[in-house]
This record gives C-alpha cells, structure tokens and sequence, in this order.
C-alpha cells in the first residue's frame, strides 16, 4: 500500500470503533483493515434465512473455520472442525462486526469484578486476579460511551447499583411491552428490585442515526435504522466524515511484521483480490475479536518473537473466557388471561426491558459463603418462525407430519407466548480455556485456524444453577405455566473476552495497564482479550469504554491532539 498512516487498525467491532473515531477526531490518519465486507443500513432486513440459515453475515465453513477441544465421554480433549460440526464460532464478520447483531444489553461491571480476587479470594483450578484498574478509573469512559454512542435506560437505585458521574442516561427508554410491569409486580412480591435494562438503542433520531422502529427483530439482526450502536453506525461512519479514515473491506490481515528491536513494522494482508499487500504506521492496534486476535498474535512471528508477537511470557491466548450462566422460559396462555391482558401480551415490538442483579454478590451457604453472582435478563422467545416451526416437529411417539404437524404448529403459533431469561455469570479463567494454532486445519487463505480448548470450571455451574433457580421462581409467581430452565457449561461465541490480559507484571500477562504491549511499544490490543475475567453481564459496553480509554493513551503517545 503507497503512503504510511498513523495508526493502523486491525478490525472493526466495538474495540476498534473508539479508537478509530478519537484518532481521527484528533488530527491523526486512520487505516482499517476489516477481514468482512461493508454493510450498511440498507443491507439489513429481517430475513431469517439470511440472518441465522445462512452464512450472509459470517463467513462460510468452507472459507474459515475454528477447531474446537471439547472432554469426550473419556475425559480426553478432543478437536472438531467447525467445518464438520457446523457449530458456527463467528458472530459478525464485517464493518462494525458483531455489534451490529448484539441485543444491546448495556450493563457496567462493577466495583468488586475489578476486584475478584481480592474481594472473593482465590478458587482452586481457577486464573483469577485483580485488574491493574478500577471501576473509577473506568467510570468516566463509561459515561462517555452512553453519550457518544447513545444508550437508553432510566437510573432507578437498587442494592447493587454501582456509583455513576451522570445523573441518568442520555436518552429515554425505548418502548417498554406490558409485559415489563407484570415482571415489576411478581418482583417486588418476592422483594426483588427490578431494574429498567440500559440498551445501545436510539429511542429517537440523532443524526443521521434513525430512532428504533420496534420490528420485534433485534438480537442476532443488523439494525436497518442505525438505532443500534454499533460501531459502525455510531462511532465509524463519524471517522469517516473527519476525512482522515480509510477503511478497507475484504482485507484478511495474516500477520504483524516486526523487526529486530521487536516493534511492529507492516500489517501483511490479503486484499479482496487475493494479493499480498502490506501497510505501514506508526502504531499498531489489534481488535480482531478475542479468538482471533490471539491468532493473529501467535501467526505473527519475527526475530524478538519466536513464539508470537508480545508472548514472550506465553500468555496469549490463554485465560480465554466466555460468559457463564444458564437460561430457562415459561408459557402464558391467552385463553388463562382476561381480554386486555391477553391482548397487551400479544403486541409486538416493545422491548421487555426489566434485568434483577439482586443477587449480583451472594450470600448463601450453599455456594460456601459469599460469592459472586450475577444478572438475570427478561426477553421474549426470539421472533425467528423457522427456528420455532422447527422445534415443534417432535411429538412423543416420534416426528409429527401432516394434520398433527399442523395443530401442533398453530397452537404453538396462535395460543400463548413465551417469556425466557438469560442468567449471566463469570466464566472463570481456567488452564483449560485458551486459543492455539490448529497444526492441520487451514483458511482458504492457507493461514492456520484457531484451535480453541472451552474448558469451564465447576464453580460457574454452581452459580449458574444459582441465579436458574431464583429466575424460575419469579416467572412461577408471574403465573406462567410450564416453567423451567437449566445452566449450561456450553460457552456462548458471541461472549468471548480474555486471551491477552492486561496486568503489571509481564510475566503474567501481554499487555500493560493502557493496553500496550509489554514487549511491543506501538502495538496495542483494544477488543475484549484485555479483560483479566469477564463479570456477569454482557461485555459490549466495557469494551466500548475501555476503547475510548486506551483512545487517549494513544493520542498522548502520538504526541497529542493535532491542530
């Protein structure tokens, strides 16, 4: 590529999106490599097939794949290939990346996740430390991303609230469903304090960014109003304006060169023709997503790096961590509600938006003492027809067809309405959680593919059934029939953090506490690998501001604001 830039970034999600707006805004040039291509608005329906049938929006097995290690019914770990599972393992793979399919659940972490060793005290088997950082150092970028990026919600105090600068959100709640006062009445029967759920959705027009339009098709959908903030909706398309950004789709970075001193020279990439290009900047910042960027570290070779760039400790890609937790649903049937209320539960398109962290910390003899707990999120069964028709093909005496088959679908369809939740809860960094490079398996680029052991701990299941178990109860004092839920040791792709931790001592750790390489000085790494453990709720909204944060940093190495 002819001319240097500044700052080169490597992808585009919610770790690259902040640092690509600060810079730009300060003067500097900006050059995004993005692996995807660009979608925009106009890109997005809702169209299941497109959406979740169908690789639209992630790339082809065929193309790309991961191997996954998993415990076989030995205890031996054992590799697939997503190619012959097809237990897709991407989530987003364009400008913007996953956070343009996200919910947008927007919570903060708190006090004590910064503090998990010390406040909670080790576990056996379990990588757990405290961040170099703590939650008031955090705090204001926090703020900055509600207002820069646009998330809607109403403060309301509870037991776990954590300290907040501003007052309240920037931006009211979008449309709340009836069904979110029912969940305040059973709470508040059982002593709970429901919470109004934070989301990174415009309630209005801001800009050029349309408010939500309430389709009921959200989670797992690009957002064809630009009420969602993605990056690319709320942070690139801003860089963009400045006129010092450059973004270039369909380019597949394969490895970081670097020389002798071990610093970062030139970004090696496939562009969309398939040559071999290669960009220059000054510094370097990787924001790949946390699997891949620990793959594109252990790729990248060179004289100071035999074993990747910046794992001379050998820490990159370990302490991978996903989101712990559990989910479970019950049923409400039209025909036990009276008229109104029956009538009110079958809108569409509001929001459910009501989260209980009650039992963010526990204190509870059955989990040993005080322990972490976590958040418990209220939502509808997700709208998608095909993946709901499906479910329903199984009777008791085997697959249904015809006449049998189509009652079955019609009440399904017609009679009640489902309301799920989702329990969140650390994932704790183990030994047996971490991304290697796949000896076999290759892109269609001929580049190695992450091999990603998901080991989880016992604990996380223990907190799991925890939260499972309470959530249950408030669905059964709703009055909602059918009621049950489990936890899961399955790790969710789309809540993926760790891998490149930051910390002190970089023999522990990969990055420093401005998330720096310690063995690179103009590299830096701004997606979720940052995170030393992952917290008990979604980790869209910390990686934002932790962006931001790590933003200014740069902009001081660089020397500062430019006129």
């Amino acid at each position: 590529m002819n001319g240097d830039h500044d700052v080169c970034v490597i992808g585009s999600g919610a770790g690259a999106g902040p640092v690509i707006l600060s810079l730009a805004q300060a003067g500097y040039s900006v050059l995004v490599l993005e692996k995807g291509p660009w979608f925009t608005e106009q890109d997005f329906y809702k169209d299941e097939i497109a959406c979740c049938r169908r690789s639209t929006y992630t790339p082809a097995l065929r193309d790309e794949c991961h191997v996954i290690e998993d415990l076989d019914d030995d205890g031996r770990w054992v590799g697939e290939s997503t190619r012959e599972s097809g237990w897709d393992w991407w989530n987003g793979n364009c400008v913007g990346g996953s956070s343009n399919f996200m919910s947008g659940f927007f919570h903060r972490l708190k006090p004590d996740d910064f503090r998990l060793h010390s406040v909670y005290g080790p576990i056996a088997g379990a990588n757990v430390v405290d961040w170099p950082i703590g939650y008031d150092e955090l705090e204001p970028w926090y703020d900055k991303v509600e207002k820069v990026v646009g998330v809607s919600g109403r403060v309301v105090p509870h037991p776990q609230q954590e300290p907040r600068s501003s007052k309240d959100f920037p931006y009211p709640p979008t449309r709340e469903h009836a069904i979110a006062g029912w969940i305040d009445a059973a709470c508040r029967e059982l002593g709970l304090h429901p919470i109004p759920v934070p989301r990174a959705i415009l309630p209005r027009p801001v800009g050029r960014r349309r408010g939500c339009e309430y389709s009921g098709y959200c989670g797992s959908y690009g957002c064809s109003s630009g009420a969602k903030g993605s990056a690319r909706a709320a942070l690139i398309d801003a860089a963009l304006a400045t006129g010092r950004c450059t973004l270039i789709p369909r380019a597949k970075v394969y490895r970081l060169d670097s020389d002798r001193r071990g610093r970062v020279t030139a970004a090696a990439y496939f562009d969309a023709g398939g040559q071999v290009r290669r960009a220059r900047a000054r510094l370097y910042v990787v924001a790949c997503q946390a699997i891949e960027t620990a793959r594109l570290l252990l790729c990248s070779t060179g004289p100071r790096h035999p074993h990747g760039l910046a794992n001379g400790s050998g820490q990159v890609g370990r302490n991978l961590v996903f989101s712990a937790g559990g989910s479970g649903s019950g049923v409400f049937r039209y025909d036990r509600l009276d008229a109104p209320a029956a009538e009110a539960l079958k809108a569409r398109g509001p929001f459910v938006n009501r989260a209980l962290q009650d039992w963010y910390v526990i204190d509870d003899p059955q989990l040993g003492g005080r322990a972490k707990g976590g958040t418990v999120e209220f939502l509808f069964r997700h709208p998608n027809a095909i993946a709901r028709a499906d479910a329903q093909k199984w009777g008791e005496d085997g697959l249904l067809w015809g006449l049998p088959l189509k009652k079955k679908l019609e009440t399904f369809f017609t009679e009640a309405r489902y309301l799920r939740f989702e329990a969140f809860c650390d994932w704790l960094p183990t030994d047996d959680c971490f991304v290697g490079l796949d000896p076999h398996e290759k892109d269609k680029w001929g580049t190695p593919v992450a091999r990603v052991r998901i080991g989880y701990h016992p604990h996380d299941l223990k907190v799991g059934h925890y939260l499972v178990a309470r959530a249950k109860q408030v669905l059964a004092r709703m009055g909602a029939l059918d009621v049950e839920g489990s936890a899961s040791a399955w790790p969710p792709p789309n809540l993926v953090a760790g891998g490149c931790r930051f910390g002190d001592d970089p023999a522990t750790s990969v990055l420093d506490r401005d998330c720096r390489a310690h063995e690179a000085d103009n590299l830096f790494v701004t997606d979720g690998s940052f995170m030393p453990t992952g917290g008990s709720v979604p980790y869209t909204w910390t990686i934002y501001a932790n962006a931001f944060r790590v933003a200014d940093r740069i902009i001081d190495q660089l020397g500062g604001p430019t006129p």
